[in-house]
């Protein structure tokens, strides 16, 4: 084999692993950014359930009260 093969083929290589590193990058933004979604819908569905769950206990407070009273 040439030098001047072996450094036509050597080009060819960091070509593809220059496209693959982009197509990385590219995935991994993606993910990045879907991770980054899945977080918010996450809080958002925490504060939803928190808001839930105080209304459950008042709600709870108030027939227990109730009770008491027709008791």
């Amino acid at each position: 084999m040439t030098t001047d093969e072996r450094l036509d083929r050597l080009t060819e290589r960091h070509e593809a692993l220059t496209q693959s590193v982009e197509m990385l990058n590219l995935r991994t933004a993606d993910l990045l950014k879907t991770a980054g979604d899945l977080l918010k819908a996450t809080e958002i569905d925490g504060e939803n359930i928190r808001a839930l769950a105080r209304i459950a206990e008042m709600r709870e407070r108030r027939l227990t009260d109730l009770e008491g009273h027709d008791a």
